[in-house]
């Protein structure tokens, strides 16, 4: 069952790596509820203490208890928890690469290449390969049943490896096309067999030429004609960091049907520019806005990073 969130989402979203920082976040949500916040969504990724594949656990995963505490407390202050799983990019940072990776190195789409990961930004699994969906939507289904959750967060933003000349399932197809099965199984499994609710980032169906973004904000390597072929209802998370003098992505995710939720970081100015810009587009399928943190603020310190409170000054 879906719970509704029938104000405005006043949104934040934080990746949580252990139970230090789960415990801080669930002793910071009452003063978070009482300030307007009513949506969290916590990235999880492999940082949890799977039962399915502890394989692919991070060290000092996140317990099962501390979840349960933080799924009571926002259930005890109307706040809906959205975990999230990052999925097909970002599966490395640095010169660290991600459990599934390490793990399955026969899952990436360019195996054998970047040597410590040297010249890429980040690892992505192949789209195409038969044996990731089954593991990874294990995972999904781990994360929905110990969040107790109606909705899950798949990630799929800054997708730059795709449709590689490395990956012999995937070279020669188009990136858009493999995006958009991606984004369509991910669907299948979450709302066609879960019954719940999918939300993503929606920077890989912008096309950095027509709106002027740039390359991180939107994509110049194919993945955007995906926009017209995955279904308009899952939740597009619409980041934007940075001061311009409008945000053409809100309403053209409006156009094509979607629910969005637009995003925000660091930049106090460039927040309230975007709200302010969301606002002249209101319409029911324009949710309210999302806080992210990205480790500008820890758990326990949300409530005083200055975006947050800039930005539920504007919600008010």
């Amino acid at each position: 069952m879906t719970q509704e969130t029938n104000s405005p989402w006043r949104g934040i979203h934080l990746i949580v790596g252990n139970d230090a920082q789960m415990d801080a976040l669930a002793g910071e949500v009452p003063t978070l509820a009482a300030m307007g916040i009513n949506v969290l969504i916590t990235e999880i990724n492999y940082s949890y203490a799977y039962t399915s594949h502890p394989e692919l656990r991070t060290d000092n995963p996140i317990s099962k208890d501390r979840v349960r505490a933080l799924v009571k407390v926002c259930r005890e202050h109307g706040v809906r928890l959205i975990p999230q799983f990052q999925c097909l990019g970002h599966q490395s940072w640095s010169k660290t690469t991600f459990p599934l990776l390490l793990r399955y190195p026969q899952f990436d789409e360019t195996p054998g290449q970047f040597p410590n990961n040297e010249n890429i930004y980040c690892r992505s699994w192949c789209p195409q390969h038969p044996e990731v969906n089954p593991i990874v939507f294990e995972l999904f289904d781990e994360l929905i049943e110990v969040f107790e959750a109606d909705a899950l967060h798949v990630g799929m933003d800054e997708v730059f490896l795709i449709a590689s000349e490395h990956c012999p399932r995937c070279k020669g197809h188009a990136p858009a096309r493999l995006f958009a099965q991606a984004v369509n199984a991910y669907h299948a499994h979450l709302v066609g067999k879960r019954g719940v609710e999918m939300l993503m980032w929606g920077d890989r169906l912008l096309d950095a030429e027509t709106t002027g973004y740039g390359i991180w904000e939107a994509a110049a390597n194919g993945t955007h004609p995906a926009i017209d072929l995955i279904p308009t209802d899952i939740i597009i998370c619409d980041w934007h960091y940075e001061l311009c003098d409008g945000y053409p992505s809100i309403p053209l995710f409006l156009e094509k049907g979607f629910r969005v939720l637009p995003a925000g970081w660091r930049n106090v100015e460039a927040t309230e520019r975007l709200i302010d810009y969301a606002q002249q587009h209101r319409h029911e399928r324009l949710l309210g806005h999302l806080c992210t943190i990205w480790g500008a603020a820890q758990p326990g310190a949300l409530a005083d990073f200055p975006p947050v409170r800039a930005a539920l000054a504007k919600l008010a």
